[in-house]
């Protein structure tokens, strides 16, 4: 069976020690245990990822690279930053094209500039969409200063995959502070806040009205959808369109609409008949997280699934092959 995977990280440090030391420590988590841990993994692309895959009958896992890197730089120093990362990528997949494609590294500290690098590596490299961490500088994507990004996105039919970021200091201080040895850093990323921080993110697209804006716009979100599927009844409820008089459509219609879900890192049987039954098997998409998931993991759960062999088949790639075109 063809199995397409769509949120498998990279990280080449030989770009990413661009970034000034003092820039990078302040915002990185590369020092916790769980990136230290798999950090060789990460730099991999022909190696023990390919043979992993080949083992574990993976087809073709779309890249992204891992953790911030241009959006930490300046307006003026992130588009060059992401040029060169997007570039090193390419080369990188280029041989294994029936393997490996890419989601785009864009600088979102400059909006313009990132709509074009979004262009430049869809058209010119065949990537199939950009992958973007949380936050900008403390700002969601439903600012207006992203509209250059989204309306670029929607123009080139390319979906947006929202990955957490790190909270801002603010937020870690009021809620993960003083919690023994990592546990509050854990906490606040993979723990939990990643996963509610990205729902955050995705409502604000929709009760600002940015999504009825961009109605044929196409976002992806992780981790069996970030919690929402389990909270869709209650956001219906309390976040009603002609509350806020700005969005035009119910929530659970608007994500089903333009949100794609993935499995990434999520491999249990709960999370996912709570999608089925309200995101829609047409909006969920394999994934397994590598290598901070091994493609074992994913590849035991997808054969464990009790669906039809239609609904397995939709799942491991067919719907990924409609939304990126492969």
């Amino acid at each position: 069976m063809r199995i397409v995977t769509m949120e498998e990280h990279v990280t080449f440090p030989g770009i990413t020690g661009l970034i000034p030391k003092e820039i990078r420590e302040k915002h990185s988590i590369e020092h916790l245990p769980m990136i230290e841990r798999v950090a060789h993994q990460l730099s991999d692309v022909a190696g023990d990822r390919l043979s992993s895959m080949d083992k574990e009958g993976i087809t073709m896992q779309i890249l992204s690279v891992a953790g911030t890197g241009a959006d930490l730089l300046s307006p003026e120093e992130g588009p060059s930053f992401a040029r060169q990362y997007n570039d090193a990528l390419a080369r990188e997949i280029a041989p294994y094209r029936e393997r490996f494609a890419a989601f785009a590294h864009l600088p979102m500290t400059n909006p313009a500039a990132a709509a074009e690098e979004l262009e430049r590596t869809v058209v010119g490299y065949g990537f199939k969409g950009a992958l973007i961490n949380g936050l900008t500088n403390g700002k969601f994507l439903d600012h207006s200063r992203f509209a250059p990004l989204l309306a670029r996105a929607e123009q080139l039919d390319t979906p947006l995959y929202i990955h957490p970021g790190l909270p801002p200091k603010t937020v870690f201080d009021a809620y993960y502070s003083d919690l023994p040895q990592h546990t509050g850093q854990v906490l606040a990323i993979s723990g939990w806040g990643w996963h509610s921080e990205t729902a955050l993110h995705i409502l604000r697209l929709i009760v600002s009205g940015t999504l009825d804006r961009y109605p044929n716009l196409k976002l992806i979100i992780g981790h069996m959808g970030e919690m929402l599927p389990m909270m869709m009844a209650r956001c219906d409820e309390k976040l009603k369109p002609g509350q806020t008089g700005l969005n035009q459509r119910s929530v659970s219609q608007t994500l089903r609409d333009q949100v794609y879900i993935t499995t990434s890192g999520v491999f249990t049987l709960p999370p996912l008949m709570v999608a089925l039954e309200t995101f829609g098997i047409d909006n969920i998409l394999f994934s397994v997280d590598y290598p901070f998931s091994s493609n074992e993991q994913g590849r035991r759960f997808l054969d464990s699934l009790p669906l039809t062999d239609e609904q397995v088949r939709q799942i491991a790639h067919a719907n990924a092959d409609r939304l990126l075109r492969i």
